[in-house]
């Protein structure tokens, strides 16, 4: 694994998640309370015993370079890092990235160094556990150029995913993107009982989706990025290394997930609230790291809380009721509150006294959550604050999605702006 160096991809405008990625770039949503999506890739790759990571930037990437600067930092004696390589202007091009392709090229001469031998592409926005040790050993074992991770789905999932086709031994032979009718999906169709012989229960899941996670040997990427002008690993580059060159699939079969909607993130992270969730960061062979922050225990009030991760530092009224919620760091939670089916992000900072009052209506005791509000189906991003009896229900709005100012309505969630203001008594229109 010392010969393997990581590039975390950090994607583009993200507008699929907006307006979570108004401020922010995908990597550094908040994610389970108290993580960054960014948390997810770098501790699977520390999990894995890679030490050499870069994660590649583009847009509204600030907080993200804060949150990793904060975070990653190896300590003398260890030759690891995760740095931030950033587009820029250079002699070679002044172009912003086209692609994920084009990014790693633009970048391609941190993949020169002499003891790199393999280089790992991975996404910054998916929630899965993973160990790519595993993976090298698939790779190795197969003698393959590259490697491509993929997870088995049913057909009706198959045609949201990039699908591979095989041979018996487990060479790509094909790539079908998002294949839409029955001959597309039957010709990418693997076998049960190939997916059962390698130690996976097929269970009626007979298509092999990409993961977007490549394991490339170091010498052939760097040479097809510099013989090319291909911009995306995806449409280009992969395929024309399943025309030309060895590529081998690798079964995975835990839990994954693609955070790339509004709707995607809602769920995963009220998933989490489960009795047994699908994915768990408490694992102590393989943890999911963040910042460290030394904040306060919660305290809460003669208050009902049911199926729900209450993150440190938060402050909980009495007589309020929180049911299936995510609520994050240094969240304030007035009384006789009902919040249910939430995501809320929480607060960056405590505020002063002459910050309260300077909120809703000269009121200090208006932060955060204030006191009878009512908010069910909704995702509150960091540092807002609702107004005493103010009502956030996503079942209430106009059909369809759309943009109430500090609310917006987006895959049918209802999801208040970072930094909002909700006054007092708010409503949805007509409501």
């Amino acid at each position: 694994m010392r010969h393997v160096v990581c590039l975390i991809l950090g994607g583009g405008k993200g507008t699929r998640l907006l307006p979570l990625t108004e401020f922010r770039s995908k990597p550094a949503v908040p994610l389970g309370g108290k993580y960054r999506l960014i948390d997810v890739p770098i501790s699977n790759c520390i999990n894995s015993d890679i030490s050499r990571m870069y994660v590649l930037t583009q847009f509204n990437s600030v907080s993200l370079h804060r949150h990793i600067r904060q975070t990653y930092n190896f300590d003398l004696f260890h030759n690891g890092f995760v740095e931030i390589l950033a587009a820029q202007q250079t002699l070679d091009g002044s172009n912003w990235y086209q692609g994920t392709a084009d990014a790693v090229r633009k970048q391609v001469r941190f993949l020169k160094e002499f003891d790199i031998k393999y280089v790992l592409i991975l996404s910054g926005d998916q929630l899965y556990r993973m160990n790519f040790q595993e993976m090298l050993a698939t790779h190795l074992n197969a003698n393959a150029d590259v490697t491509i991770s993929t997870v088995p789905v049913c057909a009706d999932q198959a045609r949201a995913f990039g699908i591979m086709q095989l041979d018996d031994s487990g060479r790509v032979t094909g790539f079908v993107e998002k294949p839409k009718n029955e001959e597309a999906l039957a010709k990418v169709r693997t076998p049960a009982s190939w997916i059962d012989s390698r130690g996976i229960e097929s269970r009626g899941r007979e298509y092999l989706a990409s993961m977007g996670i490549y394991l490339w040997n170091r010498d052939l990427l760097v040479d097809l990025l510099e013989s090319t002008s291909h911009e995306d690993f995806g449409k280009d580059i992969f395929p024309m290394a399943i025309r030309h060159h060895h590529v081998q699939t690798h079964l995975f079969d835990g839990y994954w997930e693609d955070i790339g909607t509004i709707k995607a993130f809602y769920d995963a992270n009220l998933a989490l609230t489960d009795a047994n969730p699908p994915f768990q960061f408490a694992d102590r062979r393989a943890p999911i790291f963040t910042r460290p922050r030394f904040l306060p225990s919660t305290r809460m009030g003669s208050c009902t809380i049911r199926d729900s991760l209450i993150a440190d530092g938060c402050f909980i009224g009495s007589s309020t009721v929180i049911e299936k919620c995510v609520v994050g760091m240094r969240t304030h939670v007035g009384k006789d509150v009902t919040i249910r089916n939430t995501v809320i992000m929480g607060a960056d900072f405590y505020p002063s006294s002459e910050e309260r009052a300077r909120t809703i209506g000269g009121n200090e005791d208006a932060w955060g959550i204030g006191d009878g509000a009512y908010i069910d189906g909704a995702l509150l991003d960091k540092n807002v604050c609702i107004g005493r009896n103010a009502r956030i229900v996503a079942a209430e709005a106009p059909a369809g999605d759309g943009d109430y100012d500090k609310v917006v309505v987006r895959d049918g969630v209802a999801v208040v702006r970072k930094d909002a203001v909700v006054p007092e008594g708010w409503r949805f229109p007509g409501r």
